[in-house]
């Protein structure tokens, strides 16, 4: 093993991103595939981790792959200008907010059918019903 190269499971450990993901973004080519040792054991340098640690903390704040994949070539285009990365990121913002608006009418929906809802021994449910009944048109 070469000095300060860890391996897979190690790399796993110091990043929090699972042996099961890096291996799947060195198969998307998001990451650059790991060094190897003769018997064919990933090898992780030091820059590799901070790579994964980058991909992580994007993960963490909702980035797509390809989000990702364009924020890797901004952090590594040293020339880039930094109003691109705002872009990005600002892009990003808009899509959470839709996110959450969609996902708080589906809570008031939700709330809605529950307070409809007598919740005793009987079979009638209001939830049931409209689940059945499939899309409505304000969904």
């Amino acid at each position: 093993m070469s000095a300060g190269a860890v391996t897979i499971g190690e790399a796993a450990r110091a990043t929090g991103v699972s042996a099961k993901m890096i291996r799947y973004y060195e198969e998307t080519g998001l990451i650059a595939p790991a060094a190897r040792t003769a018997s064919g054991y990933r090898l992780y340098a030091e820059a590799d981790l901070h790579a994964l640690r980058f991909v992580r903390r994007a993960r963490d704040l909702g980035f797509s792959v390809e989000d990702i994949r364009a924020l890797l070539a901004l952090w590594h285009d040293r020339a880039r200008a930094s109003a691109q990365v705002r872009t990005l990121a600002l892009s990003h913002v808009s899509d959470l907010r839709r996110r959450i608006e969609a996902l708080e009418g589906m809570a008031r929906t939700l709330e809605n059918l529950a307070a409809h809802c007598v919740g005793d021994a009987r079979p009638d449910c209001p939830i049931l019903d409209d689940l059945a009944a499939g899309p409505h048109a304000d969904s």
